[in-house]
């Protein structure tokens, strides 16, 4: 029998999906998703479940660009995340291409020299 993910009920909503702890605020994601929507022409009405989705998305998001700034940070032996760090793991990931404009090319000396993986984290 499958079991139920820790969050597989915010999708089911109610008091867990609107109430519930939540790391980034709803109403600042939803502001977000109007401005966005209103460049293109989009939807001007968000329903109540889609931040909930956003900020799970943007928690993993967060969560996986940290695992691998972590690991650039272990490899220059300190204990601290430096936007260096979050530069390098932009810059050798694949799935992080989207953001290399976002960081420059002085924030990741290490990068210069190594290539990309395939996403995958070790």
């Amino acid at each position: 029998m499958r079991q139920a993910r820790p969050y597989s009920g915010m999708f089911c909503g109610g008091v867990s999906a609107r109430t519930g702890p939540h790391a980034l605020p709803l109403a600042r994601i939803k502001k977000i998703m109007k401005r966005s929507a209103g460049e293109g022409g989009g939807a001007r009405m968000i329903s109540g479940e889609a931040p909930v989705v956003f900020s799970k998305a943007c928690e993993l998001f967060i969560a996986e660009i940290t695992r691998r700034a972590w690991a650039a940070t272990l490899e220059g032996k300190r204990r601290t995340v430096h936007k260096e760090d979050v530069a390098t793991a932009v810059h050798n990931t694949d799935l992080f291409d989207f953001l290399v404009d976002v960081v420059t090319a002085d924030d990741a000396p290490a990068a210069a020299g190594g290539g990309h993986d395939d996403g995958a984290l070790e």
